[in-house]
């Protein structure tokens, strides 16, 4: 059957229910159900204030593009429901885009995925469906999760026939509809029985419809659930290599932008993630390498998993450093002091505050007793307070299992304004990478600020040296020292 027939006929069969309306749930569906004109894609989820987002004019994740891709299918062939049994039993392809965060106790705390929310989604899957169904794992999950949900579909199949298929997501926030619309690859993994290739070959079709046939990558089970874990560790590797670089260039007055660029020169290495920085955030490289980490020590593998921690350990690493920098510039203490923090999300172009670096840098800080003052454009000061009152890994766990009312932490204040955050500061903190923070008036900060005023760029937005000409004393990650600065040797 040519191309044209195999997606009519797909198009006539398949009804599309994704349990999750979160960062990947939500952007993935929306994309499918515009590429997808003829399929019905409904996004479920248990939090009614979520799904009235979803429908209503102020969604509940910002993200470039989404709003439009929302607006066109929304009420067309894309619907958001908190009726989750019922699309679940109508569908015949169900993602499964449900939080896995990391144990906080138990067998494996501190690095094993926590599958309670997957296990009770397979769980009511098997009790409400009564025809057969290809479950996709869109979550990241450790490898072999198909395997259990497997046998717990099975083991209350009631005659249903299901098929597991990994299906792992490579969006980046700030970019993730682009990446959506042309993905470098699209990886579908399935059991080798003939059952389980159609199932992948069923999926295949739903994304042919706008991915070319050769991005679309076809794997078995394990090798699609490895592939997430392993290449979200590569990326973060880099990140944390660069970054253990910038340390010896602050060490010998090399300059870790120079160095990159050599380095990045390189066919073999390329130029992308080496920006040193005050380290990486984000819901999953934290994550993924806690697992990776878990994996290997399970199956026997403690060198392996060494590794792989040491990656988070020049990540935990740079963010102490970073602090230690900005308390021993200030003459050791910044007890009392107002100090400015400019972003607060992980990256720019997104209002994602998970596992950001600016939460540990502000609790460094506010464990010297500064007072701090935080700016950023797209974050409010309702999730920047609950940020700075949860325990760590909590972020991934529903809303209503987090602290409902933070405590609202005195030394901490959030404004609307960068101009605000600065007055009357002894020094800034640049710790997103927002346009905006390179075209401030800094000349106009400065003289609202207290002197010695200090930047501390911890994403190199700002031009040292006109910053310096003004007469700001400067600290940008892995670049020459100010001469204040050598003289006040931070110990990390």
């Amino acid at each position: 059957m040519g191309f044209v027939g195999r997606a009519l006929e797909i198009a006539n069969m398949v009804k599309i229910c994704c349990i999750g309306a979160g960062y990947v749930g939500g952007p993935t569906m929306a994309v499918i159900a515009l590429k997808c004109p003829s399929i019905e894609v409904v996004v479920v989820d248990i939090s009614a204030s979520r799904i009235a987002a979803w429908n209503g004019d102020q969604l509940p994740i910002y993200e470039p593009g989404l709003d439009d891709v929302v607006k066109q299918c929304r009420g067309k062939n894309l619907f958001f429901s908190t009726n989750v049994e019922v699309h679940v039993a109508e569908a015949d392809i169900i993602f499964v885009s449900v939080n896995t965060p990391t144990k906080t106790r138990g067998l494996g705390a501190g690095k094993a995925a926590d599958l309670t929310y997957w296990e009770s989604a397979a769980r009511m899957i098997a009790d409400v469906s009564r025809s057969d169904k290809i479950v996709v794992e869109k979550s990241t999950v450790p490898v072999k999760t198909a395997e259990a949900i497997e046998k717990i579909l099975t083991h209350n199949s009631k005659g249903v026939n299901y098929q597991i298929l990994s299906n792992p997501e490579f969006l980046a926030e700030g970019t993730a509809i682009q990446d959506l619309f042309t993905p470098d690859r699209v990886l579908i993994g399935g059991r080798e029985t003939p059952e389980g290739r159609r199932a992948v070959q069923t999926l295949k079709d739903v994304y042919a419809h706008w991915v070319p046939e050769d991005r679309i990558l076809t794997t078995n089970l394990w090798s699609a659930e490895l592939s997430k874990l392993a290449a979200n560790a590569f990326l973060a590797q880099r990140i944390s290599s660069v970054n253990a670089i910038s340390a010896l260039c602050e060490a010998t007055g090399a300059n870790v932008s120079e160095v990159a660029f050599a380095v990045g020169k390189d066919s073999r290495i390329g130029p992308k993630f080496l920006n040193a920085s005050v380290g990486f955030g984000g819901s999953c490289f934290q994550k993924d390498i806690l697992n990776l980490v878990y994996i290997c020590e399970c199956n026997g593998l403690p060198e392996v998993a060494n590794y792989w921690r040491q990656v988070i350990k020049i990540n935990d690493y740079q963010k102490s450093r970073f602090v230690n920098r900005v308390v021993s510039s200030m003459f050791n203490t910044v007890s009392g002091k107002k100090i400015a923090v400019l972003g607060f999300a992980f990256k720019k172009d997104t209002g994602d505050t998970r596992e950001t670096p600016a939460i540990d840098v502000c609790k460094g800080l506010l464990g010297d007793k500064a007072s701090i003052s935080i700016y950023d454009p797209q974050v409010t000061e309702e999730q920047i307070r609950r940020d700075l009152a949860m325990n760590k890994f909590d972020w991934d766990h529903p809303a209503h299992l987090q602290p409902t009312s933070p405590a609202a932490v005195k030394q901490v204040s959030v404004t609307w304004d960068a101009y605000a955050a600065a007055k009357g500061a002894h020094g800034v903190c640049i710790l997103t990478e927002w346009d905006e923070f390179r075209e401030l008036d800094y000349q106009m900060i400065y003289d609202n600020m207290q002197k010695p005023a200090f930047v501390f760029d911890g994403r190199n937005v700002v031009d040292a040296e006109k910053l310096r000409a003004i007469g700001f004393i400067v600290y940008s990650i892995g670049k020459p020292l100010d001469s204040w600065l050598k003289d006040m040797p931070a110990i990390a």
